[in-house]
């Protein structure tokens, strides 16, 4: 596993088996399984998968027929919809919601007000990518991203985790493994989409993006305090998307899988597995008294701050990218940004724009500098 991390943190996967590899660098499968364990769990998964597709389906017809929706099949308080005032789809997408228990009828009501929206949002995904010119591949990400909603209640469907899943549904053929690829970086991904009138589920990323633009760049940190950006509220949509806006297709899906190996721990697999086993739980901090050849199984980024005592775990090397962009366009904003709006301008000058590359790089020199101003305080 060593020499395959150093492999792709050095040039990427190769398109032919970026879905297989991705797998194991989102934890999938345990890194030491057998081919024939793998297969067995992608069985299980297929038919669990199915299962929830077969809920929806009950409830939702339109749900694995190739089509799907983009206007409200029910109103705000859950009733019906006139058949009359939406002439896109079958009358029997129009089922009043089953008359359960409260909790029931309320997750019921979300999950079918929420449909319409993902289906607006799959429409704008990736529209210049000749695979999404197939209404059949646009209904595959809709399911996908349906029956996630059905399934994780609690936070359900949210503005954006259609950029995450669209290359899942590219890079794998099989729908639930689509499904379980997605289901897995969401793990990592789905308290940025949480979010409630007080707070956002990334603020915690954001309040970490302060503290090392104020470490490193003290000066910077002052002037965007100064524009009232000091909460760092204009960099959400980087941390949220991971960078799809300011990256092209082809060097954003370079960039995630560079950051997924960097910062892959063998042990994801297990955490994931058995999230409530406390033996996983030690397992999620590292062993910092670990030997060499263990240590050289986790990711270079994750490896280091292992080795530094888990000096902040909860960085993401998303926030260091972040940094890296705000750092390399240092002079512009001290100069050019009078308010929080020339932020916003200077950084939308990066869309599509960005090397990938050489955004890495100075991400990890970002980190390094921000470890040893850590050490020091």
């Amino acid at each position: 596993m060593a020499g395959v991390l150093r492999r792709i943190q050095r040039g990427g996967i190769h398109p032919s088996i970026k879905g297989e590899v991705w797998e194991f660098l989102l934890g999938c499968f345990d890194p030491n399984s057998t081919s024939e364990e793998r297969n067995e769990l992608r069985e299980r998964r297929r038919e669990q998968y199915a299962a929830w597709k077969s809920e929806c389906q009950k409830i939702v017809p339109v749900i694995g027929s190739g089509k799907f929706i983009t206007t409200p099949i029910i109103s705000d308080d859950g009733g019906p919809i006139e058949e009359s005032s939406n002439p896109s789809f079958p009358s029997d997408v129009m089922r009043e919601v089953p008359i359960n228990d409260g909790d029931t009828d309320k997750k019921l009501i979300q999950w079918k007000l929420v449909l319409h929206q993902i289906g607006l949002d799959v429409v704008r995904t990736d529209r210049s990518l000749v695979f999404y010119e197939s209404e059949a591949n646009q209904a595959k990400l809709w399911d996908v991203l349906a029956v996630y909603a059905w399934v994780d209640n609690d936070i359900g469907y949210v503005q954006g985790m259609n950029d995450i899943c669209s290359p899942m549904i590219i890079l794998l053929e099989n729908e639930a493994d689509a499904f379980w690829c997605f289901e897995r970086s969401m793990r990592r991904l789905r308290e940025n989409f949480r979010s409630t009138t007080t707070s956002l589920g990334v603020q915690s990323q954001l309040s970490t993006l302060g503290q090392v633009i104020k470490a490193i760049d003290p000066k910077l940190h002052q002037h965007l305090e100064e524009l009232d950006g000091g909460e760092y509220l204009f960099a959400i949509r980087m941390l949220m998307v991971l960078f799809r806006r300011e990256f092209s297709f082809i060097d954003a899906l370079y960039l995630w899988e560079v950051m997924w190996a960097m910062e892959y721990n063998p042990n994801t697999y297990m955490i994931y597995e058995e999230p409530r086993d406390s033996s996983s739980a030690s397992l999620k901090n590292g062993d910092i008294k670990m030997n060499y050849k263990q240590l050289k199984q986790y990711g270079k980024f994750e490896r280091k701050n292992v080795k530094t005592g888990g000096i902040e775990q909860k960085s993401a090397l998303a926030v260091f990218l972040v940094a890296g962009v705000l750092e390399a366009k240092n002079k512009k904003l001290l100069k050019e940004a009078k308010g929080l709006d020339d932020v916003v301008q200077i950084l939308g000058e990066l869309t599509g724009n960005l090397d990938a590359k050489k955004a890495l790089k100075e991400a990890l020199k970002v980190h390094s500098k921000y470890l040893s101003k850590a050490k020091k305080l």
